[in-house]
């Protein structure tokens, strides 16, 4: 077997000159691990409360917005839980929490005018028998 005309610790050749082939020598970096120990256990999935939000403020036009207030009620404690926990369903949380206010105000609204309507009504007929013609 030949051998090259330098050594294995000689990098230069027998002619003054370095090997144009031989790699230079780097240390590998040392490997770091970073554990940081997580003040909270990391928790997955979408918030139940958010979910039920949702479904309260869908459910709420059918029950006559009687569900709309545990709806917005869901909702806001949903997504203080999301920002503390980092749990998914910001998305069902705000829309329940929309829904919620919707059917709310429109209840209100039709409350008002049924409540109007009838008062006025009483109003006219009361107004109506005591004339003094």
């Amino acid at each position: 077997m030949a051998h090259p005309p330098y050594g294995p610790s000689d990098p230069y050749g027998s002619y003054g000159q370095p090997d144009p082939y031989a790699q230079p020598y780097q240390q590998q970096p040392a490997v770091q691990h970073h554990y940081y120990p997580s003040a909270q256990p990391a928790v997955v999935g979408t918030n139940g409360l958010a979910t039920a939000s949702l479904v309260l403020g869908l459910v709420g036009f059918v029950f006559c917005g009687l569900t709309s207030i545990p709806a917005i009620i869901c909702g806001h404690i949903a997504q203080s839980q999301i920002k503390r926990t980092g749990q998914e369903g910001h998305g069902q949380a705000t829309a329940g929490l929309v829904l919620g206010y919707i059917v709310t105000a429109l209840w209100i609204i039709y409350w008002v005018v049924i409540f109007g309507f009838y008062g006025f009504a009483l109003w006219s007929i009361s107004e109506s028998g005591t004339s003094t013609y």
